[in-house]
């Protein structure tokens, strides 16, 4: 087994959310803020394979030992999911996922479209 993780160009975590827990999102939002990351627009409703209202949060590989921990601690109940970038993004969204809280079901299916176009 290798440990050659190169292939990774990023990680994103997907924050979700509801009309009840948007003030929870905003909280861990902005103490994400404090972080060198690249915080993605707020998704009210469904999009893509994501099942819930979510936002996404974008960072390097060399990061992750740094926000992950903090998520886990931080997440104020939310369920976050964190995969890899690594051009595959079925495989990303699924053998290459953490889930921190409750594992969404998300749309594969949506993903395996775009791949296949």
């Amino acid at each position: 087994m290798s440990g050659d993780t190169t292939e990774i160009a990023d990680f994103h975590a997907h924050v979700y959310y509801d009309s009840e827990s948007r003030a929870a999102a905003t909280r861990v939002r902005e103490g994400l803020s404090a972080f060198d990351v690249r915080l993605g627009r707020w998704h009210d409703n469904p999009i893509g394979p994501h099942p819930k209202a979510m936002y996404q949060v974008a960072f390097k590989p060399e990061q992750f030992g740094a926000i992950v921990p903090w998520l886990m601690l931080h997440r104020e109940g939310l369920d976050i999911l964190v995969h890899s970038t690594t051009g595959d993004d079925v495989a990303d969204h699924t053998n290459h996922a953490l889930w921190l809280g409750e594992k969404l079901k998300l749309n594969i299916e949506f993903l395996r479209a775009i791949k296949t176009t």
